[in-house]
Protein backbone atom coordinates (compact mmCIF):
# COMPACT_ATOMS: atom_id res chain seq x y z
CA UNK A 1 0.00 0.00 0.00
CA UNK A 2 1.60 2.93 -0.86
CA UNK A 3 2.64 5.75 1.87
CA UNK A 4 1.99 9.18 2.20
CA UNK A 5 4.24 11.68 4.07
CA UNK A 6 4.42 13.42 6.61
CA UNK A 7 7.34 10.69 7.66
CA UNK A 8 9.17 10.65 10.92
CA UNK A 9 12.94 10.98 10.07
CA UNK A 10 15.02 8.99 12.47
CA UNK A 11 18.51 11.22 13.22
CA UNK A 12 21.79 9.31 14.76
CA UNK A 13 20.88 10.39 18.23
CA UNK A 14 17.30 8.34 17.87
CA UNK A 15 15.37 11.63 17.91
CA UNK A 16 12.49 11.32 14.95
CA UNK A 17 12.05 14.73 13.09
CA UNK A 18 8.56 14.94 10.74
CA UNK A 19 9.33 16.14 7.68
CA UNK A 20 6.18 16.54 5.04
CA UNK A 21 6.08 17.09 1.89
CA UNK A 22 4.66 20.16 0.22
CA UNK A 23 1.19 19.27 -1.73
CA UNK A 24 2.93 20.83 -4.76
CA UNK A 25 5.41 17.78 -4.04
CA UNK A 26 2.73 15.00 -3.11
CA UNK A 27 4.48 11.92 -3.84
CA UNK A 28 3.47 8.37 -2.67
CA UNK A 29 6.28 5.48 -2.17
CA UNK A 30 5.18 2.02 -1.94
CA UNK A 31 6.86 -1.29 -2.08
CA UNK A 32 8.74 -2.40 -5.77
CA UNK A 33 7.25 -5.17 -7.97
CA UNK A 34 8.44 -6.58 -10.85
CA UNK A 35 6.85 -4.34 -13.46
CA UNK A 36 8.81 -1.25 -11.71
CA UNK A 37 12.35 -3.24 -12.24
CA UNK A 38 12.85 -1.55 -15.91
CA UNK A 39 11.90 1.85 -14.94
CA UNK A 40 14.18 2.02 -11.60
CA UNK A 41 16.92 0.30 -14.31
CA UNK A 42 16.37 3.56 -16.59
CA UNK A 43 16.00 5.72 -13.42
CA UNK A 44 19.72 4.93 -12.84
CA UNK A 45 21.08 5.43 -15.69
CA UNK A 46 19.29 8.77 -16.32
CA UNK A 47 20.46 10.03 -12.73
CA UNK A 48 24.10 9.00 -12.84
CA UNK A 49 24.80 10.63 -16.44
CA UNK A 50 22.76 14.35 -15.27
CA UNK A 51 24.19 13.92 -12.04
CA UNK A 52 27.32 11.99 -12.10
CA UNK A 53 28.90 13.09 -15.16
CA UNK A 54 32.23 12.28 -14.46
CA UNK A 55 31.51 8.63 -13.88
CA UNK A 56 32.33 6.41 -17.28
CA UNK A 57 29.65 4.73 -18.80
CA UNK A 58 30.63 0.99 -18.10
CA UNK A 59 27.70 -0.44 -18.97
CA UNK A 60 24.68 -0.67 -21.35
CA UNK A 61 21.32 -0.24 -20.82
CA UNK A 62 20.42 -3.93 -21.36
CA UNK A 63 23.32 -4.50 -18.88
CA UNK A 64 21.62 -2.36 -16.32
CA UNK A 65 17.87 -3.97 -16.55
CA UNK A 66 19.74 -7.47 -16.31
CA UNK A 67 21.43 -6.23 -13.23
CA UNK A 68 18.58 -4.61 -11.17
CA UNK A 69 16.69 -7.71 -12.80
CA UNK A 70 19.13 -10.61 -11.65
CA UNK A 71 20.85 -8.97 -8.96
CA UNK A 72 18.95 -6.32 -7.30
CA UNK A 73 15.52 -7.47 -7.04
CA UNK A 74 15.80 -10.45 -5.66
CA UNK A 75 18.39 -9.60 -3.11
CA UNK A 76 17.42 -6.47 -1.51
CA UNK A 77 13.98 -4.83 -0.58
CA UNK A 78 13.42 -2.02 -2.77
CA UNK A 79 10.77 0.29 -2.71
CA UNK A 80 9.88 3.25 -5.55
CA UNK A 81 8.44 7.02 -5.42
CA UNK A 82 5.89 7.91 -8.12
CA UNK A 83 2.27 7.04 -8.93
CA UNK A 84 2.40 7.31 -12.85
CA UNK A 85 6.44 6.86 -13.28
CA UNK A 86 8.91 6.09 -11.26
CA UNK A 87 10.72 9.27 -10.09
CA UNK A 88 12.71 7.63 -7.43
CA UNK A 89 14.54 4.32 -5.57
CA UNK A 90 15.95 2.86 -3.08
CA UNK A 91 17.46 -0.78 -2.83
CA UNK A 92 18.42 -1.90 0.73
CA UNK A 93 18.87 -4.98 2.72
CA UNK A 94 20.01 -5.46 6.54
CA UNK A 95 22.28 -2.77 6.96
CA UNK A 96 23.36 -1.51 3.62
CA UNK A 97 21.50 0.84 1.36
CA UNK A 98 22.74 0.02 -1.83
CA UNK A 99 20.81 2.51 -3.97
CA UNK A 100 19.33 5.55 -3.61
CA UNK A 101 18.37 7.46 -6.85
CA UNK A 102 16.09 10.45 -7.44
CA UNK A 103 15.01 11.82 -10.83
CA UNK A 104 17.26 15.36 -10.59
CA UNK A 105 13.88 17.25 -11.39
CA UNK A 106 12.30 15.59 -8.08
CA UNK A 107 15.47 16.35 -6.02
CA UNK A 108 15.02 18.66 -2.66
CA UNK A 109 11.71 17.69 -1.96
CA UNK A 110 11.66 15.27 0.47
CA UNK A 111 11.36 11.94 -1.34
CA UNK A 112 14.97 10.83 -1.04
CA UNK A 113 14.38 11.54 2.82
CA UNK A 114 10.87 9.44 2.69
CA UNK A 115 12.82 6.40 0.76
CA UNK A 116 15.28 6.64 3.16
CA UNK A 117 13.13 6.54 6.17
CA UNK A 118 11.71 3.60 5.18
CA UNK A 119 15.08 2.17 4.74
CA UNK A 120 16.12 2.89 8.39
CA UNK A 121 12.58 1.41 9.63
CA UNK A 122 13.82 -1.42 12.18
CA UNK A 123 17.36 -1.04 11.35
CA UNK A 124 19.78 -0.93 14.07
CA UNK A 125 22.64 0.56 11.39
CA UNK A 126 23.11 1.31 8.20
CA UNK A 127 26.38 1.91 6.05
CA UNK A 128 26.27 2.87 2.42
CA UNK A 129 28.97 3.91 -0.10
CA UNK A 130 28.96 7.87 -1.55
CA UNK A 131 31.40 9.05 -4.87
CA UNK A 132 33.55 11.62 -3.02
CA UNK A 133 32.17 14.13 -5.93
CA UNK A 134 28.86 13.36 -4.80
CA UNK A 135 28.91 16.86 -2.22
CA UNK A 136 25.13 16.94 -2.36
CA UNK A 137 24.98 13.24 -1.52
CA UNK A 138 27.14 13.60 1.13
CA UNK A 139 25.36 16.35 2.64
CA UNK A 140 22.12 14.51 2.44
CA UNK A 141 23.32 11.70 4.39
CA UNK A 142 25.20 13.74 6.76
CA UNK A 143 22.22 15.74 7.71
CA UNK A 144 20.38 12.20 8.52
CA UNK A 145 22.78 11.21 10.71
CA UNK A 146 25.31 9.15 8.78
CA UNK A 147 29.00 9.89 9.19
CA UNK A 148 32.13 9.48 7.19
CA UNK A 149 34.09 6.42 8.51
CA UNK A 150 36.17 5.59 5.40
CA UNK A 151 37.79 7.19 2.91
CA UNK A 152 39.00 5.03 -0.05
CA UNK A 153 40.94 5.81 -3.24
CA UNK A 154 38.11 4.23 -5.39
CA UNK A 155 40.66 0.77 -6.13
CA UNK A 156 37.74 -1.15 -4.90
CA UNK A 157 34.75 -0.02 -7.03
CA UNK A 158 34.00 -0.65 -10.63
CA UNK A 159 34.02 3.09 -11.72
CA UNK A 160 37.42 3.80 -9.75
CA UNK A 161 36.21 6.79 -8.52
CA UNK A 162 37.22 7.50 -5.14
CA UNK A 163 34.18 6.77 -2.34
CA UNK A 164 33.37 7.20 1.40
CA UNK A 165 31.51 4.87 3.22
CA UNK A 166 29.12 6.40 5.95
CA UNK A 167 27.27 5.09 8.51
CA UNK A 168 23.66 5.59 10.48
CA UNK A 169 23.59 3.87 13.95
CA UNK A 170 20.35 4.14 15.88
CA UNK A 171 20.58 5.16 19.58
CA UNK A 172 20.42 3.29 22.34
CA UNK A 173 16.37 3.69 24.19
Amino acid sequence: MPTQMPTQMPTQDGHNVPHRLTSTTMTSIRPATPADVAPVARLFRQVRQACLPYLLDLHTSAEDLAFFRDHVFPAAVVWVAGESEVVGFCAWRPGWVDHLYIHPERHRKGLGTALLTQAMAGQVALRLWVFQRNVPALRFYAARGFRAIEHTDGSRNEEREPDTLMEWVRAAG
